[in-house]
């Protein structure tokens, strides 16, 4: 068993197709167990099963829609003429519109590129720091990932419930339990970028009820965005798949038929391009959702659950464990692959330990948006290195206040469940 999982591992580091290492530690075993090999295919044909999946092409389509028309920049000017007159005013519109874009994309790295190529030059002119710059927008790509209705919220909920846990874990209620954590990360940022700049001479444009008024008719299309989803799927007209086909229509009346930013010809190049990552992500979570079974057929988590329970007995320390875990795992893998592949494994661990599965939640994704930016290998500083053509070295340097504070939010997030859990327990 050992030194089956050490060769796919190795095939895993050499560059072998993720969905490939999966499937194939699935088959072998299975095989050893003589159950039939059949049950794979039948695993990955179960996915046809689950209506709230429709949800992921639909949203990852819209996501890919905003991305290529103008919404990143008239999201800006919003922003800016609603926040841009407060002290540190830039830096908030930065993280406010990178969290909202990011919410709709479900990737951290199309924020970086989308909008820091607007929001880079702009603190830069408005007097901010350049290392105060990089190190806001790069922490800003992944903030995002705990709001509705980002993918990897989805794809935790669609995990969780193909393990039959006694508690349930509904998608409606990861989207609720992510708003106070992501706000309180907000908020944190938005302290620290204040505190920050407040000794320097920062041009901050006046309140002008003219300019708010043109960029909130400009962007009066995107704007009820959010509501669509979160109002359709709360006021109960809405599941969270039908929300999904809403958002995709949505979004494309508006980017094709009304704004016109994106024309009928680069339709199908841009649901190639969404489609790619969906069946990547769907493979993989195909092939896991049979090695999970494999796992729970042999009791894996079980007896991880009593080896560590034989050092750990604590639930506290098992969290700050699991959160040191969770950050060097976000190091190496990215958020899809580590949802399905490890996702598995620890919920069972942590309800034994009498942590919620939603809670479970918001930790492991907070934690993996953190991971993006822990030195060496966080994904966010290499594409942020890329985008604007910086040295890996400074952006390691730019990002370590920010890293700092969200640290301290996961910390908070870890050890007050009530963050996570007073609005799915109200609503």
């Amino acid at each position: 068993m050992i030194l089956t999982a050490a060769v796919l591992l190795l095939l895993a580091l050499f560059g072998a197709p993720l969905f490939a290492v999966i499937g194939a530690g699935a088959l072998l075993g299975f095989y050893r167990e003589e159950i039939d090999l059949a049950v794979v295919a039948i695993e990955i044909y179960r996915l046809a099963e689950m209506p709230v999946l429709l949800a992921v092409p639909l949203f990852t389509f819209a996501g890919y829609l905003l991305g290529k028309s103008d919404a990143p920049h008239r999201l800006v000017q919003v922003t800016n003429a609603v926040l841009g007159w407060l002290p540190g005013g830039l830096a908030m519109v930065a993280l406010l519109a990178c969290a909202l874009f990011t919410a709709f994309t479900g990737a951290s790295g199309v924020t970086i590129v989308a909008l820091g190529v607007l929001l880079v030059p702009a603190l830069a002119e408005a007097g901010y720091r350049d290392n105060f710059n990089l190190g806001l927008i790069t922490t800003s790509g992944s903030l995002g990932l705990l709001f509705a209705p980002s993918l990897p919220l989805i794809l935790y909920g669609v995990v969780a419930q193909q393990l039959n846990l006694a508690e349930p874990v509904s998608i409606d209620d990861l989207f609720l339990a992510g708003i106070l954590p992501g706000l309180l990360m907000l908020a944190m940022l938005a302290a620290w970028s204040m505190w920050d700049t407040r000794a320097e001479y920062i041009s901050r444009p006046s309140l002008s009820w003219r300019e708010t008024r043109a960029a909130l008719r400009e962007a009066i299309w995107e704007l009820p965005l959010p509501f669509v989803v979160l109002g359709g799927i709360y006021s109960g007209y809405f599941a969270v798949s039908e929300a999904a086909a809403v958002t995709a229509l949505y979004v494309l009346v508006v980017e094709v038929g009304i704004k016109r930013d994106v024309r009928l010809r680069e339709l199908p190049g841009i649901m190639r391009e969404s489609m790619i990552l969906v069946g990547g992500i769907l493979i993989i979570l195909g092939v896991s959702l049979a090695s999970t079974n494999y796992m729970i057929d042999t009791e894996v988590p079980t007896r991880l659950f009593e080896t560590i329970q034989t050092h750990v007995q604590e639930k506290w320390t098992f969290l700050i464990l699991l959160n040191l875990f969770l950050l060097g795992l976000g190091m190496m893998l990215d958020i899809f692959s580590a949802l399905v592949l490890i996702v598995p494994i620890i919920l069972p661990i942590a309800v034994a330990y009498d942590i919620h599965p939603v809670h479970l939640g918001i930790i492991f994704l907070a934690n993996m948006q953190l991971g993006y930016l822990t030195p060496p290998v966080g994904m966010n500083l290499f594409i942020a290195s890329f985008c604007f053509d910086k040295p890996v070295l400074q952006l390691y340097r730019a990002a370590l206040p920010f890293f700092a504070i969200l640290l301290l939010a996961v910390v908070i997030i870890t050890y007050w469940p009530w963050l996570s859990m007073a609005l799915p327990s109200r609503f």
